[in-house]
């Protein structure tokens, strides 16, 4: 194996695991995903978007979850990973913008007492974001043999 395709496969390592991570609290209902998406609900009502937001408060947590899975799983399959990747760096860009063009911040509450996770989930969705951008420049294609060559 050489350097560049181990460093490809710790970057899809660290994708996946605060991708597969997060799922737990995402499908389970958990208090800080409650109070991110209501957060951001309440947000897109006091900037016109309305139309969306309990949609996106009920089920975006679902919504979100479901494209980071996919993502994971297309990370781990060679001949998908770019497009992994690519659907990561999306879903993880939205992350980024709601982190800091909404209330929700940086250093987001984490329950009904008020406490913060002092920017870890920011810190580390900037860490997906780089992942995702290196994993898309360093995995090249080879179009005539169909698969992804390092």
């Amino acid at each position: 194996m050489t350097a560049k395709k181990g460093f490809i496969y710790v970057l899809i390592a660290y994708v996946i695991f605060v991708f597969v991570q997060s799922l737990f609290f995402k499908f389970t209902g958990s208090e800080e995903t409650d109070i991110i998406f209501s957060t951001i609900a309440q947000w897109m009502n006091d900037v016109g978007l309305s139309a969306i937001a309990p949609t996106f408060d009920s089920i975006g947590g679902y919504l979100i979850g479901s494209v980071e899975l996919i993502a994971a799983v297309l990370l781990l399959i060679p001949a998908t990973r770019k497009l992994g990747a690519l659907l990561g760096l999306g879903v993880i860009s939205g992350a980024i913008f709601f982190h800091l063009a909404t209330p929700l911040g940086v250093h987001r509450v984490i329950n009904a007492a008020g406490e913060t996770d002092g920017g870890v989930l920011f810190y580390m969705a900037c860490g997906v974001w780089l992942s995702c951008l290196l994993i898309l420049i360093l995995s090249k294609s080879n179009k005539r043999r169909g698969y992804q060559k390092y």
